[in-house]
């Protein structure tokens, strides 16, 4: 199998407040809530870089699609990386996502492999990881 993921979907409990959330909190760019005329559809998706989306739905809504039940939620399952090109990159990142309302679960701080990490949560528990790695491009 050749690798081709071109979009991650989380999903989310209440689709308005994620939303707002991506749109209004961290910025992300989205046309809004698409697919409300259909009964499971209403999604939004969010560009992130080329080639790749970031699409929220309906945890119910996920379950009926992939026919599985709906089950508890869990923030490590994933993470969602955001690697950035500075420790100052990592603070702003981590200072908008907290006035938009995430919940800061590890401060900054220099990790003992000698980059500078921070993590939150989103609305619905979802886990990132804002990161400056010394030996990665972060752009």
């Amino acid at each position: 199998m050749k690798p081709r993921i071109t979009v991650i979907t989380l999903g989310v409990d209440d689709l308005e407040k994620s939303l707002q959330f991506y749109r209004e909190g961290l910025g992300f760019q989205t046309e809004g809530i698409v697919g409300k005329e259909f009964e499971h559809g209403a999604v939004a998706f969010f560009d992130l870089q080329e080639g790749l989306k970031l699409a929220i739905w309906s945890r119910r809504d996920i379950a009926h699609e992939a026919k599985v039940p709906l089950s508890p939620t869990s923030p490590t399952e994933f993470t969602l990386g955001h690697n950035v090109g500075s420790k100052e990159e990592v603070n702003m990142v981590l200072e908008k996502a907290k006035k938009a309302g995430a919940i800061i679960t590890d401060p900054a701080h220099d990790t003992f492999w000698g980059g500078y990490s921070a993590h939150f949560q989103d609305p619905d528990g979802h886990l990132w990881e804002v990161v400056w790695n010394p030996q990665w491009d972060g752009e």
